[in-house]
């Protein structure tokens, strides 16, 4: 490689290594307690008793159910039902309008097996909230999803560019040799070379899913302009609904029409998940990868028969794989540890990619690329 095609790759790596730095380092942070945020919400939560079932004790009516929601909640409506993957458990959404602000939505749990409600949940604003909130949107909403996406690609450019300047830096050294007997620096840097190099799959695993997870609201907009209107589309001048008809009988039929799935959540009419005369359930697969996929069943909301059934676009579909998969919520707790140990090596990495690029700062340019023949620049500057 020539000095000057050198040189380019070292500036792509160092720019965006450092304008992306303290973005990515809040969402390392932020995203440790999300990996098991399953685990800390089930021990700081209190526990919901399910009682035994026994020959007496009553089937679920879920418009019963519903009945009672909305009467703890006198003055709302409910947006969305829905269902839990490992209990026999369900909530219940209700909120002052059917698209509420993001906080003002009110949950109810209920027993999927009898229909007995819990007492309500208070909006979720806690510690969890906030972290998701940070690392998601960063309480700006479309905007702050966008601005983290781009941060997301920066970190892509700086793991290819990255790998550029290194492979001059492997040809001079052993794989995994840390030179701790010279100084500081350049044991950090070793060992900043190496930490890159050994997570990188993992490193651009978390990056490419996280930015396809930034475009969600865009992925859910172009879904409801393509798929929804047509699968709506002979309802489009159908008169307003006058009252919604049985959610019982709509998910029987979401049932009967893919007996071998099981129910996610059910999307009322009006919200953004449906249309103004349907209920949309969407259905999930039984098996760890296919539970994450859903198919959308539109049901008429007055009759309660299936209108239409299909299988989700592959652009939602890559969205839908993409978002456990950021967070290593696939294999059960054993798989969220790994994904928690590579989380705190990324942050080490950015640390001490911060670290070595203030260090360094005062030292011109051609001095470190030339530095590059004696094995003592690799990936400065990344972040």
């Amino acid at each position: 490689m020539t000095s000057r095609a050198l040189r380019n790759w070292y500036l792509v790596h160092k720019w965006t290594s450092l304008v992306s730095t303290l973005f990515l380092l809040l969402l390392c942070l932020t995203g440790l307690p999300l990996i098991f945020h399953e685990e800390i919400e089930h021990y700081f939560e209190p526990h919901l008793e399910l009682g035994p079932i026994t020959a007496d004790s009553p089937r679920i009516d879920y418009d019963k159910v519903i009945a009672g929601a909305l009467a703890a909640r006198p003055g709302e409506v409910v947006r969305f039902v829905g269902f839990d993957r490992e209990e026999p458990l369900g909530v219940i959404t209700t909120a002052p309008t059917l698209l509420p602000p993001p906080l003002e939505g009110h949950a109810q749990s209920f027993d999927t097996r009898t229909g007995e409600l819990f007492p309500p949940e208070p909006p979720d604003q806690g510690f969890m909230n906030l972290m998701l909130r940070l690392h998601t949107d960063l309480f700006l909403g479309l905007p702050g999803y966008l601005f983290l996406g781009l941060m997301g690609l920066l970190l892509v450019a700086s793991l290819v560019s990255g790998v550029v300047v290194y492979t001059p830096f492997m040809r001079k050294l052993d794989f995994a040799t840390v030179r701790a007997g010279r100084s500081m620096r350049l044991k950090w840097l070793d060992l900043h070379n190496l930490l890159g190099i050994a997570t990188l799959i993992w490193l651009l695993a978390v990056g490419v899913t996280g930015v396809i997870n930034t475009l969600a609201l865009p992925i859910l907009g172009l879904w409801q302009s393509g798929q929804l209107a047509e699968m709506t589309a002979p309802y489009k001048d159908a008169p307003p609904l006058q009252s919604l008809g049985s959610l019982h009988k709509a998910l029987e039929s979401a049932q009967q029409a893919a007996p071998d799935m099981q129910a996610s959540f059910v999307a009322f009419p009006g919200t953004q998940f449906s249309s103004q005369h349907h209920y949309a359930v969407f259905m999930r697969g039984t098996t760890p990868l296919t539970a994450r996929l859903l198919k959308p069943a539109l049901v008429d909301a007055r009759t309660g028969e299936l209108t239409d059934m299909r299988e989700m676009p592959l652009y939602v579909k890559t969205l839908l794989v993409s978002q456990p998969l950021h967070f290593g919520d696939y294999g059960g707790l054993p798989l969220k540890i790994i994904w928690a140990l590579l989380d705190i090596v990324a942050i080490v990495i950015l640390a001490s990619g911060l670290y070595l690029w203030l260090g360094r700062r005062r030292a011109p340019l051609e001095r470190r690329l030339a530095e590059l023949d004696n094995g003592g620049l690799a990936a400065e500057g990344k972040a």
